[in-house]
């Protein structure tokens, strides 16, 4: 509780922080933040291509909503885990890169990582905003469910936020973090079912593998997302209460780690 209290006495500093990284983003760049919209569609062109085309892969059909199309079926997965990658990856160097303002300002750093955080809604708002159009266009009546969208976006933010304040810690005192998780979200990205159905590693993992996969709380996220998006129906509950307890135990345990090795960051950084 403490911890939210400091974050919210600093909420200027927040926005403010928040602002100067939108405004770098794509500072000199001739589209902009129109690669907020072609980033996401480069990356399904090519997994489309890869998968529906050379490995032939087939999306099943959304049910009740009837919509059938690998690109719909990847997008409805891809964007949330970009979004959480997003996150982790700019959290992991909040304060690394803000060095100078760690070590002579005295403020809650954990700004600093909810910042980037920020920063990377307002990316995924608007790559959500152009799949909710796609989808509207190829007829999925999503619309009854997107309180519930946002409700699991919120969440999932939460729980990538999690990651980030314990990256954040983690990659000043341990250099070789950095490259460590860049393979570690490597793997885990193959682990979860973005580019393939739940039901490709049920039919041919063995039982174990399929129990350990189920432990996957982005497997949770990424099926929710496309319960709601492709198949427009209403996600279980029991997924939900997984998702939610998947956020508070990420938030939790990335605060502690935060709060525990946050003391010596000016001495480290």
């Amino acid at each position: 509780m403490k911890s939210l209290k400091r974050v919210f006495d600093s909420r200027e500093l927040l926005w403010n922080l928040t602002l100067r990284e939108l405004r770098t983003k794509y500072r000199r760049s001739f589209l902009g933040w129109a690669w907020s919209m072609l980033n996401p569609l480069a990356t399904v062109a090519i997994y489309s291509f890869v998968f529906g085309v050379l490995f032939e892969s087939n999306a099943p059909v959304g049910d009740p909503s009837g919509l059938k199309g690998f690109a719909y079926f990847l997008l409805c997965a891809l964007l949330p885990w970009n979004f959480f990658s997003l996150v982790t990856n700019l959290g992991m160097g909040a304060i690394s890169a803000n060095s100078g303002l760690v070590r002579r300002v005295a403020f809650p750093r954990e700004v600093l990582v909810f910042s980037n955080v920020l920063h990377a809604c307002v990316q995924f708002s608007i790559e959500m905003g152009l799949l909710a159009v796609v989808l509207l266009v190829a007829g999925s009546p999503f619309l009854p469910w997107l309180p519930v969208v946002i409700l699991v976006s919120v969440m999932l933010t939460v729980f990538a936020s999690g990651f980030a304040l314990a990256l954040s810690t983690l990659s000043v005192y341990f250099r070789d973090i950095t490259y460590l998780w860049t393979i570690f979200i490597q793997v885990w990205f193959f682990l979860t079912p973005v580019v393939y159905a739940p039901s490709v590693v049920q039919d041919r993992a063995p039982a174990w593998a399929n129990d350990l996969l189920r432990l996957n709380p982005m497997r949770a996220f990424v099926s929710t997302y496309r319960d709601l998006l492709y198949d427009a129906k209403a996600p279980s509950l029991i997924r939900l209460g997984v998702m939610l307890l998947s956020a508070i135990l990420s938030l939790s345990i990335g605060w502690f780690v935060f709060n525990r090795m946050g003391r010596r960051l000016p001495e480290e950084v």
